[in-house]
């Protein structure tokens, strides 16, 4: 019995029909957001939404049943288990937050698509170097927070008045978000010479340590796509090869 649950749960039409519940899903979370469709259709979007939470709660309980204690040692179904979970907080005041968090369910479509499967994967393989780098971008901005707090702070305690919001402007000034007439030109009225911090501020964070970053995560996508190409190769490759000993074994027996 649990074979033939298992053999359902892997055909390629439940898929997608499961993708299909979930944008529909989707759909229906952000339709609940509109005040005019709620007061129009509310009870009918409701009872939608309450049949595909059905439908992922028997998904669930089917893959719990086909899989047993198997179930919780795949991430990905520790995923859907935790966001299935969130949607049936009950509506009290205390988990309101938490019913909130319902739209999550349209992140099951990453575990429901082998494709977004592997560049969560990618993203996830390439955390280990992004943590070094975020660690340099730490000291950088805990430098520039203490440098640019005793530099600037007196005259501009709006910005620079302590290491958080010192902190916070550096943020600003590394986004290029109204770095220049916002913050900087402002500075060098008092401090004619406070280019000389800032600019290589914005050479070091924005041009250098965020391109690193970019650059790990496109080096890791890349090593998931090949990885995802080099498993359909081996994958047609076996088939080939099945087809050939088919062959042989037939020109054997004749």
């Amino acid at each position: 019995m649990r074979n033939k649950v298992a053999a359902f749960l892997e055909q390629s039409w439940f898929a997608n029909f499961i993708i299909g519940v979930i944008v529909f899903n989707a759909l229906l979370l952000g339709l609940e957001t509109s005040v005019p469709v709620m007061a129009a259709a509310g009870p009918l979007i409701l009872f939608l939404d309450g049949a595909c939470l059905a439908i992922f709660v028997v998904e669930i309980g089917l893959k719990l049943f086909a899989q047993g204690w198997r179930f919780f040692k795949n991430g990905w179904n520790l995923f859907d288990f935790f966001i299935v979970g969130i949607a049936l907080v009950p509506a009290t005041q205390g988990f309101s937050v938490l019913r909130a968090l319902r739209i999550l369910r349209v992140l099951r479509v990453i575990s429901a698509t082998p494709r977004l499967r592997r560049v969560v994967e990618g993203f996830i393989t390439a955390l280990p170097g992004m943590g070094s780098v975020f660690l340099l971008m730490s000291l950088i901005f805990y430098i520039g927070a203490v440098m640019a707090t005793k530099l600037f702070g007196d005259a501009f305690p709006q910005w620079f008045g302590d290491l958080g919001r010192s902190g916070y402007s550096l943020f600003q000034i590394m986004t290029l978000e109204s770095w220049s007439m916002g913050i900087v030109r402002p500075v060098m009225d008092v401090y004619p010479y406070a280019w000389a911090f800032f600019v290589p501020f914005i050479m070091v964070t924005t041009f250098a340590v965020v391109n690193l970053l970019v650059g790990l995560i496109v080096n890791s996508m890349q090593d998931a796509h090949a990885e995802e190409s080099n498993e359909k190769t081996d994958a047609y490759r076996d088939e080939v090869l099945g087809r050939l000993e088919a062959i042989e074994k037939r020109l054997n027996e004749r």
